[in-house]
């Protein structure tokens, strides 16, 4: 289990990996803050989403927005509650030592993605963004052999880092500081891929005030220069 702090915890959540350092230290300042105890697990989106569907008892879950709200439609987080804390941007990235591809226009990734023999891609938003910016270039299906989805959980920079895959895409906060990869930048402005992530407190959860408090302190100005460190912006 990932876990962001443990102890004698007044607040149990669960996020998606593209949050868990963020949240890792803004939770372990919060709680020097405030002398609460928070424990944040970190999971595939997927997978967490599918926990907190199953009614597991987390006070508060960081998702993407778009997950975030099918969860408020079935009932399982507070739609009050909503609140976005960053925007997060896609970028590319290569195996430690290997030839960079030009990334500097819509038509140079289409260049280095169609010279890629294998191209990494996540579970997430992110991922499903890509796949639809293949089919855009008509390029699905020539791609669909070369293509390799990173396990839930699994960073796309460990499919590089292991000579898995020679192109990855992800959440940059995915891929910064990851060891044996080289970024190499986000995505240019035409073919930007940006996801909002959001929390919002969980209906299963005790702690509804402690969790609302929570999210206060998160989307606050405070929190900005700790969420452009590691790659995303306020939202």
């Amino acid at each position: 289990m990932n876990s962001i702090a443990m102890g004698n915890t007044d607040i149990r959540g669960i996020c998606s990996m593209a949050t868990r350092g963020l949240l890792a230290e803004l939770c372990a300042e919060y709680a020097q803050r405030s002398g609460i105890a928070i424990d944040i697990e970190a999971a595939g989106g997927v997978d967490a989403a599918k926990r907190v569907s199953a009614d597991e008892p987390f006070d508060v879950v960081f998702l993407a927005a778009d997950a975030i709200a099918r969860l408020a439609a079935a009932g399982k987080v507070d739609p009050t509650s909503q609140t976005a804390l960053v925007t997060s941007g896609v970028a590319a990235a290569v195996p430690a030592g290997a030839l960079r591809p030009d990334l500097s226009s819509e038509a140079a990734v289409r260049a280095a993605v169609l010279a890629a023999p294998r191209i990494a891609y996540s579970t997430g938003p992110s991922g499903v963004a890509l796949l639809e910016l293949f089919q855009r270039w008509g390029v699905g299906e020539q791609l669909r052999n070369r293509l390799l989805q990173a396990p839930s959980g699994v960073p796309v920079g460990t499919l590089l880092a292991r000579g898995e895959a020679t192109l990855g895409f992800q959440q940059l906060s995915e891929l910064i500081g990851l060891p044996g990869i080289e970024l190499l930048g986000p995505l240019p402005e035409p073919i930007r891929i940006d996801t909002v992530f959001s929390g919002a407190i969980c209906t299963a959860g005790a702690r509804p005030e402690a969790a609302r408090a929570l999210l206060g302190f998160l989307a606050s100005p405070a929190c900005d220069e700790s969420k452009r460190r590691h790659g995303m912006a306020p939202a």
